[in-house]
């Protein structure tokens, strides 16, 4: 109970943090909501030189936008979450401070990524996805057990966003500094999550491919139990099965850069 606290209280300030950088928020809102506006559009004249692409009509399709942008900065697509703050503590030797508590750092950073991401979904993901409800026809559900459904995807989202940035930031232990991680961080997120086209709409085996990455687990899994195309329980297994792995593999990768530290003196 003591630990939950703890780490509800980390979760908290996490999301007290991101709610201080009004302006940012103001400015991300803008922006996604743009960025919505122009990708709805391409959309539109896309699925209507290919009606059903990916399986999806156009009310679909404006719907996986909007979705899209809601997600954007809630599960840091292209970084900038807990992953950012943790290669700077590594880079700089803090990281030392953080193995000295008496806490499970993994489950600290976890915590602080899933404040930061509920605010980024109230504060500048909710806005344009209302927006997107309010002036396009969008394929959303009625039925409250689909929404529930749709609300534990997010979830798993977190978990698989925060786990696949979690690695990539351990491995600042080796290589010393993060730049080169973020940007491949940035361009994997953006391609391989379908923010810039669904994976359903890519042919082929290397549709199939990416259809399986962990990546598919934060914005096509939501989309597609949201709009009924695909059974929750099925999407809960697969998001849930990368989540166990990567947090493992995360764990793993912990163990073996701690003893690092203890064989460098830091």
């Amino acid at each position: 109970m003591g630990s939950g606290r703890l780490y509800l209280a980390v979760a908290v300030g996490g999301f007290r943090r991101y709610a201080s950088y009004r302006a940012a928020t103001a400015a991300g809102v803008f922006t996604n909501t743009v960025f919505g506006l122009i990708l709805v559009y391409t959309y539109l004249a896309l699925w209507e030189e290919k009606p059903g692409l990916g399986g999806y009509d156009q009310a679909q399709a404006v719907t996986y936008v909007w979705l899209g942008q809601c997600l954007y900065a809630t599960l840091a697509i292209q970084g900038g979450g807990a992953e950012k703050d943790l290669m700077e503590r590594i880079r700089t030797g803090e990281i030392a401070v953080d193995l000295y508590r008496p806490v499970d750092l993994q489950v600290w950073w976890l915590a602080g990524d899933v404040g930061r991401a509920l605010f980024q979904m109230l504060g500048r993901g909710v806005v344009p996805f209302v927006f997107g409800w309010l002036f396009f026809p969008m394929a959303l559900p009625t039925e409250v057990s689909v929404w529930a459904a749709f609300a534990v995807t997010l979830m798993l989202a977190t978990v698989v966003s925060f786990a696949i940035r979690y690695l990539a930031a351990l491995s600042v232990f080796w290589l010393m500094d993060g730049m080169g991680v973020s940007q491949v961080l940035m361009i994997t997120g953006v391609f391989f999550s379908g923010m810039v086209l669904p994976l359903n709409a890519f042919p082929g085996v290397y549709g199939d491919v990416v259809r399986v990455l962990p990546w598919a687990a934060q914005i096509q899994m939501p989309a597609d139990v949201l709009m009924g195309e695909a059974e929750p329980l099925g999407a809960f297994a697969f998001q849930a099965a990368w989540a166990v792995a990567l947090l493992a593999l995360g764990r793993l990768v912990q163990s073996a850069a701690t003893r690092r530290v203890v064989v460098q003196g830091g």
